[in-house]
């Protein structure tokens, strides 16, 4: 009886351990079925060697494209420089070791790029790009430092131009152009065209008084060709005069500015009262709306000039017997300004801006539509005359900047003529009691 109960607890406990066994096989063969093939169970290990096979050459592959790109990357002609979510420095290409002055980071080095570069603008760029991950761009002038005392004077300050872009897991890379070669070449530009317009301005005027006195001698029908001769003459001298003055307010702005107390509205009737004889040619009107009595902290002369331009586009595109409407108001200052500004706003009755010719109304020499030209019909001439030297709006825009203010171009909604829109500072609601010059 003992012999048949050991044997009987001997065949339960084999059994039992058959069943685990058969249990932790098919646990291992659902494992490990995505290494096997289906119809040959057997091949687990050889397939297993050739999946690991396959990642390593996968692994190869992406290794040489991570290369090529570094290479190329290397050897761009733009700076790039990429950082890690705590502002560390990973990588930096030659071109940005050289417009960063980075002498002190070495390839495989992870240091704060703040450490390594004194520039507020671009950890500002770089932080801008990780909040509101989207591409980023800011231009600003990059002032490197130097350990060196000696080194200080020869090293100089750079125009860079820097486009960001968010990486994951915080990282941030940032692609960086050099733009002082672009800015040595066009200020060398402007001299020279500065240059060549103070040569200018001699001859041009002995030529006009030698046409003068031509003019008093000869006599009809060849005088009408001398007249053309002195009206071409006279656009010159404008558009050299024009020029030195817009270049002058670029390079000083401030400087050009005699400031005092003036009362807009009696500017702008000024202005009027000289181009009124050319209005009443068309039966052009000006209609003023708004404030009365609003003065401003302003030069007088400059405003005048910028008035008087505006006025005349304005004359020189109306349609005849239409109105120059001519709006001042007091608006909340933008995020620059703190105080209310001074928004005046000249819309007339013509064909208005073409959207191509918008963003480029202020340029320089810019002509834009044809429609927009000022053609003027010579007496006994079959040519068209374009008057004008396409510096008007520059010289415009230059003069509300110096002033602090802004001004802007639109076709206005109702009459569909242009519309242009100036906003200037330190507005003075009364008469003031003293003088600010």
């Amino acid at each position: 009886m003992l012999i048949l109960g050991f044997l009987l607890g001997l065949a339960v406990g084999i059994g039992f351990w058959l069943w685990q066994q058969f249990q932790l096989n098919d646990y291992l063969a659902q494992i490990l079925q995505p290494l096997t093939v289906p119809s040959h169970r057997v091949l687990l290990i050889p397939n297993l060697r050739h999946k690991i096979k396959l990642v390593k050459q996968q692994r190869q592959q992406l290794h040489q494209v991570l290369q090529t790109q570094k290479d190329l990357l290397e050897f761009a002609p733009v700076g790039y420089l990429q950082v890690d979510e705590e502002n560390q420095l990973l990588w930096c290409n030659d071109q940005a070791q050289k417009m960063l002055y980075l002498q002190r980071w070495q390839p495989g080095q992870v240091r704060l790029l703040l450490e390594l570069v004194r520039s507020y603008e671009l950890d500002q760029l770089i932080e801008q790009t990780r909040n509101f991950q989207q591409l980023q761009t800011k231009e600003w002038e990059f002032h490197p430092s130097c350990e060196d005392a000696a080194a200080i004077s020869e090293v100089k300050s750079l125009m860079l131009r820097g486009t960001s872009l968010p990486l994951p897991k915080g990282q941030v890379g940032v692609f960086i152009e050099n733009q002082q070669p672009l800015l040595d070449l066009a200020q060398a530009r402007e001299r020279a065209f500065s240059d060549l317009a103070h040569e200018l301005r001699t001859p041009l005027t002995s030529i006009r008084l030698i046409v003068e006195t031509l003019q008093d001698r000869v006599k009809p029908p060849l005088d009408r060709w001398v007249g053309r001769l002195l009206q071409e003459v006279d656009r010159l001298i404008n558009l050299v005069q024009c020029w030195l003055e817009l270049t002058q307010l670029e390079s000083n702005p401030t400087i050009q500015l005699h400031r005092n107390s003036l009362e807009v509205r009696s500017l702008i009737a000024s202005a009027w009262q000289t181009l009124e004889p050319l209005a009443q040619r068309q039966q052009i009107q000006l209609a003023y709306s708004g404030l009365e009595n609003i003065w401003i902290d302003a030069d007088e002369s400059r405003l005048y000039q910028v008035f008087l331009n505006l006025l005349d586009n304005s004359i020189k595109y109306s349609p005849p017997s239409t109105t120059i409407e001519v709006e001042a108001k007091i608006v909340p200052g933008n995020e620059n300004l703190d105080e209310s500004v001074l928004e005046i706003n000249i819309i007339d009755s013509g064909s208005g801006f073409s959207e191509a010719d918008l963003p480029h109304v202020f340029e320089r020499f810019y002509r834009g539509d044809r429609s927009r030209s000022r053609v003027t019909i010579t007496d006994n001439l079959s040519s068209a005359v374009i008057i004008g030297s396409g510096l008007g709006l520059a010289i415009v825009r230059q003069i509300v900047l110096a002033h602090g203010g802004s001004i802007k171009a639109m076709n206005h909604p109702q009459t569909g003529g242009a519309w242009l829109q100036i906003q200037l500072p330190k507005v003075m609601a009364n008469s003031p009691s003293q003088d600010y010059s």
